[in-house]
């Protein structure tokens, strides 16, 4: 006969990336980072801040599995939860019922966590604005869950349609969440600078009058363009 299984397992001890590599994401837009990665690494769009003045924010991911309206793994991830660390739970995108609340946003800021990340939906809005800590969601719902479990947390899991590992950079703004691998930061960090000048050279262009993409233009010179009028 097999043993009942535990509610909860949890990995506490996992590596995560030097808090001052993590610094030299801190302000950068997440499309970049998408640039840098082959226009991938996004969240679900549906995926946003509850609050988008305070949206900004990077670390080092914390993950969580909880079941669909559950949110026994996002409690124990409290115990775990290191300063610079995002918890990001995995709620398997139900929208029922919140897994997160203004208390919860609370006992992780005071944990030292930068933002918590939810495939799932949250509540009590006001008091996670108070809070003061980014945390993103699929929406907010009165309705509450139940600490039930089973869960995991510190293992992999899916977070809207992205994979993450504990110990993955994880940066946010206004527009969404991206992952970054921990085996990646490093080549990310290196391409980062060309994507920012391609940016800013385009910024200049279109600052400058730029009306039609280059990409358009290139089209239609070679012939590639049928116009029908």
């Amino acid at each position: 006969m097999i043993d009942e299984p535990p509610l909860l397992q949890v990995r506490r001890q996992f590596r995560r990336p030097q808090p001052s590599l993590v610094q030299q994401f801190r302000d950068v837009p997440t499309g970049f980072l998408v640039d840098c990665m082959g226009g991938r690494g996004a969240v679900d769009w549906r995926i946003k801040p509850v609050d988008m003045e305070r949206a900004t924010f990077a670390g080092s991911a914390l993950p969580c599995l909880c079941g669909p309206g559950d949110n026994l793994a996002l409690l124990a991830a409290l115990t775990v939860a290191q300063a610079g660390d995002v918890i990001l739970a995995a709620g398997e995108g139900f929208e029922g019922l919140a897994i997160c609340g203004d208390r919860v946003a609370g006992m992780a800021r005071n944990r030292g966590a930068v933002a918590i990340v939810l495939d799932g939906m949250a509540r009590d809005a006001a008091g996670i604005r108070a809070a003061g800590l980014p945390l993103f969601c699929r929406g907010i719902t009165p309705n509450s869950c139940n600490a039930s479990g089973p869960g995991t947390v510190g293992e992999p899991i899916v977070v809207g349609g992205v994979a993450v590992r504990p110990g993955d950079l994880v940066v946010g703004d206004s527009d969404g969440v991206v992952v970054v691998p921990q085996e990646r930061i490093e080549a990310v960090l290196a391409k980062l600078e060309r994507v920012k000048a391609a940016e800013t050279a385009m910024d200049a262009k279109v600052a400058n009058g730029l009306g039609i993409p280059a990409v358009i233009e290139r089209l239609a010179a070679a012939g590639q363009v049928k116009y029908l009028d």
